[in-house]
């Protein structure tokens, strides 16, 4: 089965996704941003020096070039220094002035660039890195070129460690920030989505018993809103479509009570025998049917009220003496055991009668002729209903609380409702049904009710 992610995580998981990816291209963007504005800065220096060196050189009357530079800018470009070199080349390709006792050039020269032209490049044995710039100048009509360098791994060189130590921190700062901004999206991502919550609480609450129960609208987002008004216009179809089959279904059992009682008092009428009293179980079992579908019809919007209470003693006494001439008719018998005192229970009487008529109802259709139907009242709150049929096999236990199921479909005297109702009515006083074997032969049947506290 496919894993299913909520929204939530989604959008967390995409949110993380999102911070990385921001994370490393802004570092890209700032290093290629800084770099990009250190370089302008270190060429802006650059020509500023060859500027100082354009304004000193000059040639001599009899041949030659004399340069003399103030003191800071001899300083700055000593040997002994070492930070920074620079070379002047005529147009012979000759150095004429350096730094360095070599006097060599620091870049080798384009003699078609136009204006200053930027250089980076390795010292001999790739030891250091130098960056620096060449123009081409006419002084006193001559022209040379003037090249001015400085080496960036020097000591005094800190902009690269700047700019590196700058990315190492900027990341540490970004992370964070935007993973708070994770957890402020988040939080407001709930609270958007709180209507939904609420709907779906409210979603819990609809049940047969609870038709008109539908999906709130209030504030809820636009694009969830169509989804929830068709949800509700559904609930409504459902509704209608509901209360239609359960009126025709009590409707229906209602018209065939009358001509059930007309036929029964016909029968009577008639003379003694074997086919009029076949006659007349047949009628007995379609009363009984025809109950049983208007118990199921009114069980389906039944509410137990939390605050009622219900005497299991008083229960089956009323039931055992309802009960008791249709056993004696089929040659059958009731033994009810319960104490002298009541067994209040939270629950509604006449659901919980309903149930256990029907179990006896149903233990009577089981048990052979001369014997008799045990109904039990425990103190624990419980009643117990045992037969003397042949059980309930356990791969049918699963099954007979079924609406409609019957072991076969030939089996006549029933429909397959009483057992069905008998667990509608303990599921909605919060209890629970159970069968067993019987001690001797037969089958168990046991409904659990909650005791009212206050008898305790």
């Amino acid at each position: 089965m496919p894993l299913r992610r909520s929204i939530l995580s989604r959008i967390v998981v995409l949110h993380v996704v999102a911070i990385v990816i921001a994370a490393v291209v802004l570092r890209s963007v700032l290093h290629w941003s800084l770099a990009s504005d250190v370089a302008k800065f270190q060429l802006h220096k650059m020509a500023a020096q060859i500027e100082i060196f354009a304004r000193h050189l000059e040639p001599r009357p009899g041949g030659g070039w004399s340069l003399h530079l103030p003191d800071s800018a001899r300083d700055q470009y000593s040997e002994a220094y070492g930070r920074y070199k620079y070379a002047i080349i005529d147009d012979t390709g000759s150095v004429i002035f350096s730094s360095s006792p070599s006097k060599n050039a620091l870049f080798a020269i384009d003699p078609n660039a136009n204006g200053i032209v930027p250089h980076k490049a390795l010292t001999r044995g790739g030891a250091k890195t130098i960056t620096g710039a060449s123009v081409r100048r006419d002084i006193g009509g001559y022209p040379v070129w003037i090249q001015v360098a400085e080496e960036l791994s020097h000591s005094d060189v800190v902009v690269d460690d700047i700019l590196a130590s700058f990315l190492r921190q900027v990341v540490w700062i970004i992370v964070p920030v935007l993973f708070l901004l994770l957890a402020a999206d988040i939080v407001i991502f709930r609270l958007a989505i709180r209507p939904l919550h609420r709907a779906s609480s409210r979603a819990k609450h609809i049940s047969p018993t609870r038709l008109e129960v539908r999906l709130p609208t209030d504030d809820m987002p636009p694009e969830i809103l169509p989804l929830v008004e068709a949800v509700n216009q559904a609930l409504d179809r459902f509704e209608h479509g509901f209360l239609a089959q359960r009126e025709f279904a009590a409707n229906a059992a209602h018209e065939i009570r009358t001509p059930l009682a007309i036929l029964r008092t016909r029968i009577e009428t008639l003379p003694h025998s074997e086919a009029s009293h076949a006659l007349g179980r047949d009628v007995d079992n379609m009363s009984r049917v025809v109950g049983q579908l208007l118990d199921a019809t009114e069980l389906e919007t039944a509410v137990v009220d939390p605050e009622e209470i219900a005497d299991l003693h008083e229960v089956c006494v009323e039931v055992a003496e309802f009960i008791a001439p249709l056993a004696l008719k089929q040659g059958k018998s009731i033994e009810l055991m319960c104490a002298d005192e009541p067994v209040l229970v939270k629950g509604n009487a006449e659901m919980i009668r309903r149930a256990a008529r029907n179990l006896v109802e149903n233990a009577i259709h089981h048990t052979p002729q001369g014997t008799s139907i045990e109904l039990i009242v425990s103190t624990d709150g419980s009643i117990s209903v045992i037969d003397n049929g042949d059980g309930v096999p356990w791969a049918d236990r699963e099954f007979i609380f079924q609406r409609f199921w019957r072991r076969s479909p030939h089996t006549a005297g029933g429909a397959g409702l009483g057992l069905s109702i008998v667990e509608k009515i303990v599921e909605a006083h919060q209890g629970s049904v159970a069968v067993e074997d019987a001690p001797g032969r037969g089958a168990k049947f046991t409904m659990r009710f909650r005791r009212d506290d206050r008898t305790l």
